[in-house]
């Protein structure tokens, strides 16, 4: 075992083409995602995948017992992996995530999912606050069109916005073949 976690942050089916709340290159980000996981794997390291339930059967998205709930077959768990539901962005707050990685003494995260303007964003920067050294893989992210004041962001202005608010900061941002490369 390493003192590397890999959280996987709501990669599930509600974020796909034909699900309920679908972001831009989501296909493309799980890809990578899928690449960084069978990484983390082979090097032994701890991987936690994190799924969200908004606890409302009239939730927009992510329903409870829903089939857009589920982690995507991309990425879904191994036995032994660890899978924790949160029910609000910050993967933190409520959950057990954070003594589950101290009991097994994990000082370095590895973030990847979606979306990167919300439950990406809010773990990790709760993820600093606690005192993680974090590594976000920004391709292996995807976000959605916003709008704010009457003015529409598309999705990829809306990732780099949020990515570069949390680089530097917050964590390092790689991309996905150079995060393989240096590992």
């Amino acid at each position: 075992m390493t003192d590397t976690a890999l959280i996987l942050v709501d990669i599930q089916n509600d974020y796909f083409d034909g699900g309920r709340w679908t972001l831009s290159k989501m296909d493309q980000a799980a890809d990578n995602a899928a690449r960084v996981l069978a990484h983390a794997r082979k090097a032994g390291d701890m991987i936690v995948h994190i799924r969200h339930e908004i606890p409302s059967e009239t939730a927009p998205f992510f329903r409870p017992g829903s089939e857009g709930a589920k982690i995507h077959p991309k990425v879904a768990p191994q036995a032994g992996e660890e899978v924790i539901l949160k029910h609000r962005p910050n993967s933190f707050l409520n959950t057990s995530l954070h003594e589950t990685l101290a009991s097994r003494g994990i000082s370095n995260l590895v973030i990847i999912g979606a979306q990167s303007q919300m439950c990406i964003d809010a773990t990790t920067r709760a993820a600093t606050d606690l005192g993680y050294k974090v590594t976000v893989v920004h391709d292996a992210c995807a976000a959605r069109d916003a709008e704010f004041g009457g003015v529409a962001v598309p999705a990829a202005q809306v990732h780099a916005a949020f990515m570069s608010g949390l680089s530097g900061t917050y964590a390092t941002v790689v991309d996905c073949a150079g995060y393989l490369a240096s590992r």
